[in-house]
């Protein structure tokens, strides 16, 4: 039988909480070993996948375990901030809480479609990110409007084709 506990008023069974930690620590891990950075023929010349935990946790486990597991990469990205962009926890922390949010919430109600969760996730990164970049005054409209078409194309693509052959393992394997 599961233990509940109480996290900002919402239940959380040992179960969530379990998860919730090893896919904030794979997120971590993407980040530590550069596995999360994937090369890409774009100018920025990688697609980040530190985002995929997030929206595998929003997708499996609902919207609390891929806010715990994107507030994980979150607090991961600005501890270890080599830009000045996530130096700033706003930008950091607070649009990678709404990645499994958003996954789960289009997987529940758009079709059950692993593709678009992974889509609308890795959007609500790259467009959270660079609204309040450009919103706190890091960046120019125009820097960012291009930074979300050549930088974050590839990551929606690669995360489309990522979440889905892993939901469908995980589903086939009974989870």
């Amino acid at each position: 039988m599961n233990r509940d506990s109480a996290l900002l008023g919402f239940k959380l069974t040992t179960r969530q909480l379990a998860i919730s930690g090893m896919l904030g620590a794979i997120a971590i891990i993407l980040g530590v070993t550069r596995l999360g950075f994937i090369p890409v023929p774009t100018p920025a010349g990688h697609a980040t996948i530190m985002h995929i935990p997030a929206i595998l946790g929003g997708i499996l486990e609902g919207p609390i375990v891929g806010a715990l597991v994107g507030l994980i990469f979150g607090v991961y990205s600005f501890t270890n901030a080599t830009n000045p962009i996530f130096a700033d926890p706003i930008i950091a922390i607070l649009p990678r809480i709404f990645i499994g949010v958003a996954a789960y919430y289009s997987y529940k109600y758009l079709w059950k479609n692993s593709a678009i969760a992974a889509a609308l996730g890795t959007l609500t990164n790259t467009i959270g990110v660079l609204g309040l970049a450009t919103l706190r005054g890091y960046l120019p409209v125009k820097v960012s409007a291009s930074i979300a078409v050549v930088h974050g194309t590839p990551e929606v693509v690669v995360a489309i084709l990522l979440v889905f052959i892993l939901v469908k393992a995980l589903k086939r394997a009974g989870y």
